[in-house]
C-alpha cells in the first residue's frame, strides 16, 4: 500500500475503532483542571437547524424546524428531520429539497414507504397522501472530539391515520459524525450516519418490499442531469444498470456551472440488513428526459422487513464527500477502511 493510501486507512480506522458512537468526553483533565480539547469540528444550533462545520467550513445542515413549502403547494409536504445542504470541501451544494417534480424529496433522508401498521397502510415517504410523516423530536447530544465531531438527534415517524390525532409508531436516533481526511492529495469530508430505530407499538410493523424506502436516500443538486453526472458502484455498474442491483458503495459525481466537479461515495456497512444493499437509481430519462439524479440504498427493495416491538435496529452509512473526481480503487480502499478497520 502506498504512503498516501496508508494514511487514509489509518485516519479512517481511527473513526471505525471509535465506532463513531456516543463519545463520552470532549474535554480532558490536566493538573486537576479541565482543559478544552481542540477539535476541527464545530456544531452551531439556531431556531431552525443544526449546522456541522469542519475546519471552519460548513459540512452539512440538519433541519429541526418544519420546512415550509412554496405558496400554493400542499402543506402536507412540510417536514423536518433531514440533511440539506450537504457541502463539498470547496463549498459546492450537493443536495436539493422540494423539487417541483417531487416535493417530498428532502436532500438526504430515509422515510419508509409501503408500511402496514395494524392492518392499515401507512406511507411515510409520499407525504401528500396524508398517511405519515417524519419529524425532528429533540437534540440528544453535541460531541467534539480530537479528530472531528457531530451530534445526535431524535426523530419520530408519525402515523397520521391513527385516530384521533395521529400517533408515533417508530422512534429513531440519527447519530451524525464527521472528520476531515485526505484522499488523492486533497481534503475530503468523512460523514458517518448511524440510524437506530425501534417500533414503539405493541404489535409488529411490516415494511413491505418496495423500490423506495428507508436506508439512505439522496436527491442531487438541480445542476446535475444525465449530461453531466455519473454513477459507479462497487460492482462496476453505472447509472444504466445499477437500479435494483446490490452494492457495497456507490460513487455519484457531477459537474457545476463554475467548471468544477464534486461527488459523494455512499458506503453501506457490512452489518446492515441485506448487505451488499440493493439500490434505487433513477434512469437516464428521469423527469421528462432531464435525467435528474436520485440514488438510495434501500434495505427493503427485495425483501420485506418486520419490525418487532422492543427491538432496536441499526443501519450505518458513511459518506466520503469530495471535490474533483476519485478513482474507483480509492473508493474501494476507503470502503475497506470503513468495513474492515
Amino acid at each position: 500500500m502506498n504512503p498516501k493510501a496508508a494514511k487514509v486507512v489509518r485516519r479512517l480506522a481511527w473513526a471505525a475503532m471509535c465506532g463513531l458512537v456516543l463519545a463520552a468526553a470532549c474535554r480532558t483533565a490536566e493538573k486537576g483542571e479541565e482543559k478544552a480539547m481542540k477539535s476541527p469540528a464545530k456544531v452551531v444550533q439556531d431556531e431552525d437547524s443544526i449546522t456541522l462545520f469542519l475546519q471552519d467550513k460548513p459540512v452539512l445542515q440538519y433541519y429541526t424546524a418544519l420546512c415550509d413549502v412554496p405558496a400554493g403547494v400542499n402543506p402536507l409536504y412540510r417536514r423536518s428531520g433531514f440533511i440539506h445542504p450537504l457541502w463539498s470541501p470547496e463549498g459546492r451544494v450537493l443536495t436539493r429539497i422540494q423539487p417541483p417534480d417531487h416535493y417530498h424529496h428532502y436532500g438526504i433522508w430515509n422515510p419508509w414507504t409501503m408500511t402496514h401498521i395494524e392492518g392499515r397502510e401507512v406511507d411515510f415517504w409520499n407525504l401528500a397522501k396524508g398517511q405519515g410523516t417524519v419529524r425532528f423530536a429533540g437534540l440528544e447530544e453535541i460531541v467534539q472530539e480530537e479528530q472531528g465531531g457531530g451530534f445526535q438527534v431524535r426523530q419520530e415517524h408519525i402515523d397520521l391515520t391513527a385516530q384521533p390525532q395521529g400517533r408515533v409508531s417508530i422512534e429513531e436516533t440519527w447519530d451524525i459524525r464527521a472528520f476531515p481526511a485526505e484522499a488523492e492529495g486533497r481534503t475530503v469530508w468523512v460523514v458517518d450516519l448511524r440510524s437506530g430505530f425501534w417500533n414503539v407499538l405493541n404489535s409488529p410493523i411490516m415494511l413491505d418490499a418496495y423500490r423506495y424506502g428507508g436506508g439512505i436516500g439522496f436527491r442531487a443538486t438541480e445542476e446535475w442531469t444525465k449530461d453531466n453526472c455519473t454513477v459507479l458502484t462497487s460492482e462496476g455498474r453505472t447509472r444504466k444498470d445499477a437500479d435494483g442491483q446490490r452494492a457495497r458503495w456507490c460513487d455519484v459525481n457531477g459537474s457545476f456551472a463554475d467548471g468544477g466537479r464534486a461527488g459523494i461515495v455512499f458506503m453501506s456497512h457490512p452489518e446492515n440488513r441485506e448487505h451488499p444493499e440493493p439500490m434505487r437509481v433513477w434512469p437516464m430519462d428521469a423527469n421528462g428526459g432531464r435525467g435528474d439524479l436520485f440514488v438510495e440504498f434501500c434495505p427493503i427493495r427485495l425483501k420485506s422487513w418486520v419490525l418487532e416491538p422492543g427491538i432496536k435496529y441499526l443501519l450505518q452509512y458513511r459518506l466520503i464527500v469530495y471535490d474533483g473526481v476519485l478513482k474507483p480503487e480509492t473508493a474501494e480502499t476507503l470502503w475497506k477502511a470503513y468495513a474492515q478497520p
